[in-house]
């Protein structure tokens, strides 16, 4: 016999059940065939649900004859009488209507199994559920059986879906001989329509869907015919919602392509723009139902402003450098366009082994300045730092632009003019000069707090150009790579792994400001030493001896192992080395240190907490070390 289903929809099929094809009955008496209930299965609490039976005073049993083994843990996970069961949900209405409500879903994990001959039967207290009436629930349910025989597997004669755009990416299963999986056409008719919206077809859809099922020979014959209709240009832009921002600059920060070819993710970049921006809590973007003039297609723009203000802070605990405090302020939409004031402080080394450190930053971003993906901004910062071999004291006034085309690009460049004060054993030191930072960072991350896969990579240059003879010219250099893998159940193991390197050229090592040479040791390069321990003694002091700054060039290099055991709960083994030298160029005399521990990570909406323990395995330069004790929020790197 052949059973024919029916369906077409914008962008999916839908498959809906037909005489013939499953039934959902009962076969007069619960099934002989084997048990696979949750108790027993090797499979129970794959899914996040374990046996319910045990504190629920309703017997829940999944009894799957045939099939293969992800047949029964799909069935559970989908199940709402499991759902009811663990929520407590046990009355008699709310086992019958969780009973009715399993035919259509279970029928739902056949159909994207391949199996369509299925019988499916749901009894409570031995009474099939599909014949009693809603008014007529029990009062009170013992016994929940739920009887699947999945019958023969189907596979495609054909699996066809026409026209279909260049370039476009089809389902590998969804081809004759593989298993006719509901889901398989689905993403098939998804992905042709999508194929046609990406080069230019904004109004593609599926025409018509032609699903056969042979029960004689188990086979399905497939055919999805898509009208791709015409190539449009976006149209016009409207906007609504907006109620502080100035709508000039909402479309100029927007960059809505108007006039260009159609394409979803010239969409999609307008969007991320906007979200960028952080005036806006919600940005919902409309399509119109209809073609305009010359084949445009307008778009509809509702934007939800956040609150203009919002305050927030940080922490960060280290036994020897004592706790750090961080705040900042901001005002979201300073001057109605969308312009972002940021004031940032922090008191760090609060309880530390030297003086404590003090900073004050202001900053004002401009998105859309110059082009949509560029964001022009001035600031202004100052910090005191005591630390001890040297007292600084700095002052920085820059402005600078960050271009950011895509979410894995980041570009930055700034002019900045910087006064320094050192103080230390050679007495008093003042820098002046300016400098132009440039940096870029490719972000290949899965999850930027708490990457499982991917990489990060980042390079910048610091010229820079000194005003008096006391400040040399020349340049930082700086590169760091990140990279990350994980495997296991649910990846519960990561592997991640970390190197940086750094370097100076031009000036004298006494002739370099003080913040662009370089140190080893504490949470940001080697755990377990102390903050800043490793430096080099070069620049001569007023007694014949040498003074400890750090190095003119650096190596770190990190590996971390973290392992999820619970939900919330994750473990992490680390060990740290780095290497600073005297020269540029990683040359010169030179001392390194080593470092090694391990932390507990606790999982939070905005991040997992982090607690970490280290010790010095190695090298030093007379760092005594001893356990450090390292506080935070996010993973180390």
């Amino acid at each position: 016999m052949k059973s024919w289903i029916k369906a077409g929809t914008a962008a999916a099929i839908v498959l809906a059940t037909g005489a013939g094809m499953v039934w959902a009955q009962s076969s007069g008496s619960p099934s002989s065939s084997p048990s696979s209930s949750p108790s027993s299965s090797p499979f129970s609490g794959w899914f996040g649900r374990g046996d319910g039976n045990g504190n629920s005073p309703v017997d829940l049993d999944f009894q799957v004859t045939g099939g293969d083994d992800d047949l029964l843990p799909a069935i559970r996970q989908t199940s709402l009488l499991v759902s009811a069961q663990d929520e407590g949900r046990v009355t008699g209405q709310d086992m019958l209507a969780a009973a009715r409500g399993d035919y259509a879903r279970i029928l739902g994990v056949l159909y994207d199994q391949g199996y369509y001959s299925g019988i499916i039967d749901i009894t409570l207290d031995g009474v099939e559920a599909a014949g009693i009436a809603p008014l007529d629930a029990p009062q009170v349910v013992r016994r929940v059986v739920v009887s699947v025989q999945p019958g023969p597997r189907f596979r495609y004669s054909r699996a066809e879906i026409a026209p279909v755009a260049p370039g476009t990416e089809l389902p590998r299963d969804y081809r004759r001989g593989e298993i006719a999986r509901t889901g398989d056409m689905k993403n098939a008719a998804t992905a042709g329509v999508a194929g046609w919206r990406d080069v230019g077809h904004a109004k593609a859809e599926v025409a018509e869907t032609e699903i056969v099922a042979d029960h004689a020979s188990n086979l399905v014959d497939s055919r999805i015919r898509l009208a791709p209709g015409p190539e449009l240009r976006f149209g016009q832009l409207t906007i609504r919602g907006h109620q502080r921002m100035d709508p000039r600059r909402l479309r100029k920060i927007a960059g809505f392509p108007e006039g260009e070819r159609f394409d979803p993710e010239k969409l999609e970049d307008v969007r991320k723009r906007l979200r960028r921006s952080g005036v806006f809590s919600a940005i919902t973007l409309t399509e119109a139902d209809g073609i305009g003039p010359g084949n445009t297609l307008d778009v509809d723009l509702l934007v939800t402003e956040q609150k203009l203000r919002r305050l927030g802070a940080g922490f960060e605990y280290s036994n020897t450098d004592g706790l750090s405090l961080t705040g900042y302020w901001i005002n979201r939409n300073l001057f109605r366009g969308g312009e972002r004031l940021r004031v940032d402080a922090s008191v760090s080394d609060i309880g530390g082994d030297t003086g404590r450190d003090y900073s004050l930053g202001l900053r004002i971003d401009r998105p859309a300045t110059i082009t949509a993906d560029t964001t022009g901004y001035v600031l202004a910062k100052v910090e005191s730092l005591q630390e001890e071999d040297y007292d600084l004291k700095s002052g920085t006034f820059g402005l600078g632009f960050t271009w950011i085309p895509s979410d894995e690009l980041t570009a930055d460049i700034a002019l900045q003019y910087r006064a320094l004060r050192v103080d230390d054993d050679s007495g008093r030191t003042d820098f002046r000069l300016f400098a132009l930072p440039t940096s870029v960072i490719w972000d290949k991350r899965d999850e930027p707090t708490d990457a499982k896969r991917g990489y990060w990579l980042s390079g910048g240059v610091t010229p820079f150009v000194g005003l008096q003879d006391e400040t040399g010219s020349g340049a930082q250099v700086l590169a760091e790579g990140r990279v990350y893998y994980s495997f296991g159940t649910d990846d519960r193991f990561t592997l991640a792994g970390r190197a940086r390197l750094g370097t100076v050229v031009g000036p004298e090592i006494q002739e370099t400001p003080r913040d662009y040479l370089f140190w080893s040791g504490g949470g940001g390069t080697v755990r377990g030493h102390s903050y800043e321990s490793l430096g080099v003694e070069v620049i001569p002091d007023d007694s014949g001896g040498t003074v400890r700054t750090g190095g003119m060039s650096i190596v770190t290099l990190t590996a971390e192992t973290r392992i999820q055991v619970r939900e919330r709960i994750g473990l992490a083994l680390f060990a740290d080395a780095g290497r600073v030298w005297e020269d540029s160029g990683w040359s010169g005399a030179s001392g390194w240190q080593a470092g090694a521990g391990a932390g507990i990570r606790y999982r939070t909406p905005v991040g997992p907490l982090r607690f970490d323990i280290a010790a010095p395995v190695g090298g030093g330069d007379g760092d005594d070390g001893g356990v450090q004790v390292y506080i935070g929020l996010g993973q180390a790197f």
